[in-house]
């Protein structure tokens, strides 16, 4: 089971737990999360589903891909160059079981 936590700027956190592995953003939107647009479902062509990783999982992501890069240019909240990314690219529950990231206020 993939258990991935969703923090917010007034510290309140929403967890979400997965049988099946699914990106950070479609398990967002498929149990009702705020904060998580993912307008493109996914494509990597929107930045709606940006987030900020917890420092004691960014070294266990794979690499920021090119596509991803460029649409982390263009998020409505601020960009943390080390923990910014985009949640369509993060995959649960195929190897990575566990995530903690907080939720920009904005993604529009």
């Amino acid at each position: 089971m993939a258990k991935i936590v969703y923090r917010y700027g007034d510290g309140t956190r929403r967890v979400v737990e997965r049988d099946t592995p699914a990106s950070v953003m479609r398990a967002a939107v498929e149990a009702g999360v705020p904060g998580i647009v993912g307008e493109c479902g996914g494509q990597t062509m929107c930045a709606t589903c940006h987030v900020y990783v917890d420092d004691g999982y960014v070294d266990r992501l794979p690499a920021v891909g090119d596509d991803e890069e460029e649409m982390l240019e263009c998020t409505a909240a601020p960009r943390d160059a080390a923990r910014s990314r985009l949640s369509c690219q993060i995959v649960v529950g195929a190897g990575l079981d566990e995530i903690e990231v907080d939720v920009p206020d904005t993604q529009i």
